[in-house]
């Protein structure tokens, strides 16, 4: 595997991703029961901002840098504040560090919730297993995150989320992805699944959104951000996140964090949101 999350740690995707995870985690915690955090493809859960691989590619700075310099409007700032205040003192440290998915929901996650973090590449499920040595409500698995997430569902809390984050390296992601989600619906329908998505040929995502419209669950909602005024396969234009079973009013606090990141991720014009449903339940 050659994919390695350090380089492009706390880019403008991962600010999206990092913000609907927080958001999902919030809205879980409104209920006092516990539930399971399972995130697919895990990293290693913390980042160096000044180390090789991220100044290597200074992507973060077109990212979260960007939201401390361009700070968003009071209704926005209150939405993104749980990934934010964490994020803000991480990269206040020396050296700066920006938190991966898996330290965000290890923050954002109470002492009755357990976490299962799926990392493939060795050296990263090392390190990843090290950042949570001592903490008795995370495991962390090395391993196909692909063949492992079955045996893992339904989780014994019947709450929570699972976060779907490839690499997308194989030509055949997308089909994976489906599939799979197909496989874990069947386990446990009312889970709450959350994938992120590069956006670089429009066919293909939209071929990939048709797959999981066609799934059995009840509500899927669907959140893009496009940088670009023209998309050409040979860049990554955008990206996008697809969620099956989002928690109520989720869609009208990403449309209000959408029209504040849009603009400040642009590279050409003022970017572009799209947040659809794909399914809705049907009224009766």
């Amino acid at each position: 595997m050659n994919y390695r999350h350090a380089f492009h740690a706390g880019n403008f995707a991962d600010v999206l991703k990092h913000i609907v995870l927080a958001r999902i985690l919030v809205h879980l915690k409104a209920k006092d029961a516990p539930f399971r955090v399972i995130d697919t493809h895990a990293g290693t859960g913390l980042y160096n901002l000044d180390g090789n691989e991220a100044q290597r590619t200074g992507e973060w700075e077109e990212g979260v840098a960007l939201v401390g310099q361009q700070p968003p409007p009071p209704d926005v700032a209150e939405l993104i504040e749980p990934w934010l205040a964490l994020t803000n003192i991480l990269m206040a440290q020396k050296p700066p560090l920006y938190p991966g998915s898996p330290w965000i929901a290890a923050d954002l996650t109470r002492a009755q919730d357990h976490l299962v973090f799926c990392e493939k590449h060795p050296e990263d499920a090392g390190l990843l297993s090290r950042n949570f040595e001592r903490s008795k409500r995370v495991k962390v698995i090395e391993g196909d995150a692909w063949k492992l997430l079955p045996g893992l569902l339904p989780p014994p809390e019947r709450r929570g989320l699972v976060l779907i984050d490839p690499p997308y390296e194989e030509d055949n992601e997308f089909k994976v992805i489906a599939d799979s989600l197909a496989v874990a619906l069947k386990r446990w329908a009312t889970g709450i699944y959350v994938v992120w998505y590069p956006i670089k040929g429009m066919r293909e995502v939209e071929s990939f959104a048709r797959k999981l419209a066609a799934l059995p669950a009840g509500r899927i909602l669907r959140f893009e951000l496009s940088r670009y005024k023209v998309q050409r396969i040979d860049r990554l234009n955008g990206c996008g996140m697809i969620i099956l079973n989002p928690p109520w009013k989720l869609d009208a606090e990403l449309r209000a964090v959408g029209t504040y990141l849009a603009p400040l991720f642009a590279r050409e014009g003022e970017g572009f949101l799209r947040l659809d449903w794909l399914k809705e339940e049907e009224k009766r």
